[in-house]
């Protein structure tokens, strides 16, 4: 556009002479821009003017001078090749500098050039996306509505440029996003955006628009707020938590291995040849628990560990504490999954009896457990039961014991143990005891329970095998004798 002051003081003889000799030694430069400064500023004071790059669509006019005004396509260079003058660069110039300084150029050639620059398409946004995103890199974003000078040109914001990098992960920190703007041709400007005052307050001034070169910056959180984890991970913003994520879960677990959770329905493990149910709602810690078949009875849930890869390449751990889950319904403690994540559930140091019958009715463990019963019992063979179900029960559950054939003062345990090795056990039984580790173990799944024979059981089996052959012949004899 035109300016209209210096239209109206040039008009003047003098005073136009005066002020266009002051002009040639106060136009902005190229040299001008040439700081080296990086302030931080607030989203209020970020630097929003439209600076020229190579893509922008510019109309040239020269006052009375149609000849020598055009509209051209700003070359990645930054340079337009105008008429009598040449190459003029505008790379980082606003439009007004961009006229005063085609106005600096013309003046050896024209008594009183009057020149403006006019903006007709502006060129895509291009930004990088960093950090704690889904998908960093480069992106292009579209403008909306007019062009140029237009009002109703809308430019792309931060979270339009977050949500087209899949939104910010969970270990994003949301209230140190950080936009850095170019300014001229080596000056930077910074600015710290806080997002999760759009969640919180419902207010967004730091949601700025963004221009061609900005750069967007997601820090790893130093600390997870539990508390607030699923408020930010329900963000538009936030990553998608319909993306499948592959997630390990080891320890003290029926099923340890490599789950795929999603959100909705979830899928078996690698660990798991017979496959798990499906199990519906968002990927949570509980959801990747329940494909692993839950926690054992010697897990220590006061303590769950979730392992995360950052994208600085540093491991990121979180602390769970799901007892207070069972204790106080704080839901805060099902956090929601990252692809990648690790999940441990270490072992106990102690079971505490009453402890460990509530959690075995909670979702955290299994709804079954299989232990076989074999040896001198009235019902051998494998027998599901009830997670936390002590050794006693088991017995019971197979029958009790055979009579006088089973060895009732003591019983043998052999497990399997998760890193692949044997254990056998020798247990006193004590069929009045309660539960502890001493005479009425917590059983394991998978657990065989061998009852031997009793020592007269062990004396009259010979006599038997004879004794079943001779019966047979006295037989034979009596019904040829008596036919």
């Amino acid at each position: 556009m035109y300016n209209t002051n210096l239209l109206k003081r040039i008009s003047q003889p003098v005073a136009g002479f005066a002020f266009l000799v002051s002009v040639g030694t106060a136009l902005p430069s190229v040299s001008l821009a040439q700081e080296t400064t990086n302030p931080t500023a607030t989203a209020a004071q970020l630097d929003n003017t439209y600076t020229l790059g190579g893509g922008d669509r510019i109309a040239v006019n020269v006052l009375e001078v149609q000849e020598y005004s055009g509209e051209y396509q700003i070359p990645p260079g930054g340079a337009i090749n105008l008429p009598l003058i040449g190459s003029v660069p505008i790379q980082g110039l606003t439009t007004e500098q961009a006229a005063d300084l085609i106005a600096e150029r013309y003046r050896v050639f024209l008594k009183r050039p009057i020149i403006s620059v006019n903006l007709l398409s502006p060129r895509p946004i291009n930004v990088l996306v960093s950090g704690e995103v889904t998908s960093p890199g480069a992106y292009t974003l579209s403008l909306q509505g007019g062009a140029g000078d237009n009002p109703g040109v809308q430019y792309p914001t931060v979270l339009a440029a977050l949500q087209t990098a899949q939104g910010v992960t969970a270990s994003g920190d949301m209230a140190e996003v950080r936009v850095t703007r170019r300014i001229g041709n080596n000056r930077t400007q910074t600015v710290n955006l806080n997002l999760k005052d759009l969640i919180q307050k419902g207010v967004a001034p730091s949601d700025i628009t963004l221009r061609d070169g900005d750069k967007i910056h997601v820090p790893t959180a130093t600390n997870i707020d539990l508390a607030e984890a699923r408020n930010l991970a329900a963000a538009n913003f936030a990553a998608d938590p319909s993306r499948p994520r592959n997630v390990a879960v080891i320890g003290e677990v029926v099923r340890p291995g490599s789950y795929l959770v999603t959100s909705g329905a979830t899928q078996g493990g690698q660990n798991n040849p017979t496959g798990a149910p499906g199990v519906t709602g968002q990927p949570t810690i509980m959801r990747a628990l329940q494909l692993a078949g839950g926690v054992t009875p010697q897990a220590n849930i006061r303590d769950v560990k979730i392992r995360r890869l950052t994208r600085t390449g540093k491991e990121q751990v979180i602390n769970l504490n799901l007892w207070q889950l069972l204790a106080s319904g704080d839901i805060s403690q099902d956090l929601l999954l990252q692809d990648g994540d690790t999940i441990v559930f270490p072992t106990a140091t102690e079971i505490n009896p009453a402890e460990a019958t509530q959690l075995a009715t909670s979702t955290l463990a299994p709804s079954q457990i299989q232990v076989s019963v074999v040896g001198e019992v009235k019902s051998p063979g494998a027998t599901n039961l009830r997670p936390n179900t002590p050794l006693n029960q088991a017995i019971l559950a197979a029958g009790g014991f055979n009579d006088s054939r089973a060895r009732r003062g003591r019983v043998e345990l052999v497990r399997l143990n998760p890193n692949g090795s044997v254990t056998k056990r020798k247990i006193k039984i004590d069929l009045s005891a309660g539960i502890n580790e001493k005479t009425n173990p917590i059983l394991r799944n998978n657990d065989v329970v061998l009852v031997r024979r009793s020592g007269l059981a062990k004396v009259t089996d010979p006599f038997r095998l004879v004794a079943g052959p001779l019966g047979t012949i006295v037989n034979l004899v009596r019904f040829i004798t008596n036919p």
